[in-house]
């Protein structure tokens, strides 16, 4: 899709991200303005063809206002000074909020006659209008359908609905995945490394088990929707015991604690008489906290 440079654009906060979306929007033509509380990290994005602006009030000139800032305190402190010049204005906050301050700062900006779309960033600030970049949006769809062509120029958009804190929970969602993940590989390297096993060498093993397990989610994923964690092919509970696990952890002298959870979720289940039953039980664990 082609871009609709027709747009002025500004961008509040010039962190690694913010940095990485104005040079998208820069490189594609837009008019950007950009504004940082340190006024030097302009200065890159000025020589690429930005114009700098001294305070929050010129950024407000522009048609899109994206805010990319620390938290959704810092969006309410930039912007409270100069609210009253909001009206009309379209905000799109890709700042990392949590879904209950999505909605909030959603209806402040209805409450000042401002469109409002919020966006959660799935990339790093190298991948932004690369291949694997994408941005999960709620909130306006009349937003997010104008200015489709913009949001595009950094990653692959996909659009979750009305409610402004949908984006935010998938993209938190996503990141609880993630983070889970990298413990796990970390709680792995610690256990290999007193044999002489490097990180590196661990990670290449690591990428290829841990890409060859994400083909199990489908179906897994069936059994959790279906709710049946008795279908006939899973793995019980009782054999998931990571009992071997854990005692392996010990004798290497580290801690057990990444995969604590996880038997602790499992031991649950096995308790309240479902050792029989398939290992997705466990999200019955996460569901209904002890």
């Amino acid at each position: 899709m082609s871009a609709d440079n027709s747009a002025r654009v500004s961008v509040l906060g010039l962190g690694a991200m913010g940095t990485a979306l104005a040079a998208a929007l820069v490189d594609a033509g837009h008019t950007t303005a950009v504004w940082n509380r340190t006024a030097g990290k302009a200065e890159p994005l000025v020589a690429r063809g930005a114009t700098a602006v001294d305070t929050v009030a010129e950024a407000l000139e522009a048609d899109v206002v994206i805010a990319c800032l620390l938290d959704a305190a810092s969006v309410r402190e930039v912007l409270d000074p100069v609210a009253d010049r909001l009206a009309g204005r379209t905000l799109v906050n890709v700042t990392t909020t949590s879904p209950d301050q999505s909605r909030e700062l959603a209806a402040w900006a209805a409450g000042l006659g401002a469109a409002y779309l919020d966006g959660g960033i799935m990339a790093v600030p190298a991948m932004i209008g690369r291949p694997g970049s994408s941005i999960l949006y709620s909130g306006s769809r009349a937003v997010f359908e104008q200015h489709r062509s913009l949001l595009d120029l950094w990653g692959e958009s996909a659009y979750f609905g009305e409610d402004a804190g949908l984006a935010s929970l998938y993209d938190l969602a996503l990141l609880s995945g993630m983070y889970i993940m990298f413990a796990g590989f970390a709680h792995g390297a610690a256990m290999v490394a007193p044999a002489g096993v490097t990180a590196g060498e661990f990670a290449q093993r690591s990428a290829a088990w841990l890409s060859a397990m994400t083909g199990q989610l489908a179906g897994l994923a069936e059994v959790v929707d279906g709710g049946d964690y008795t279908v006939e092919g899973q793995q019980s509970l009782e054999f998931s015991s990571l009992d071997d696990l854990i005692a392996a952890a010990k004798a290497q002298g580290i801690s057990t604690e990444p995969i604590d959870m996880v038997q602790n979720l499992i031991q649950r289940q096995i308790d309240a008489g479902h050792g029989k039953e398939g290992f997705a039980r466990i999200i019955e664990s996460i569901k209904h906290p002890a």
